[in-house]
């Protein structure tokens, strides 16, 4: 089973979000639904930018939980590095 780190946007430059979650494709369409009440629902952070996957939950955790600790500038610059223009990358995976 794969498991992702993903880093979510309001729009370029935007409020980020970092979560982990086992199902991308589920997880991101409930923030674009805004189904749950929360931090990406209140500040309209719902464009999937950038996603890393992992084999297993513990590491996954471990690297969401270290993004985290990380100052805004490093997040942009990981974020820049394989998405430059900040383009939503949720049809590439839902398809």
């Amino acid at each position: 089973m794969a498991y992702y780190v993903y880093l979510l946007a309001s729009k370029k430059y935007g409020t980020l979000y970092i979560g982990v979650t086992n199902d991308i494709v589920r997880r991101i369409y409930e923030h674009k639904s805004k189904i749950a009440a929360g931090f990406s629902k209140r500040y309209s952070v719902d464009r999937l930018i950038w996603f890393e996957i992992y084999d297993d939950p513990v590491t996954a955790i471990a690297r969401e939980k270290e993004l985290k600790k990380w100052r805004r500038e490093w997040k942009i610059r990981l974020i820049e590095e394989k998405n430059p223009q900040w383009i939503d990358l949720y049809p590439q995976i839902a398809s």
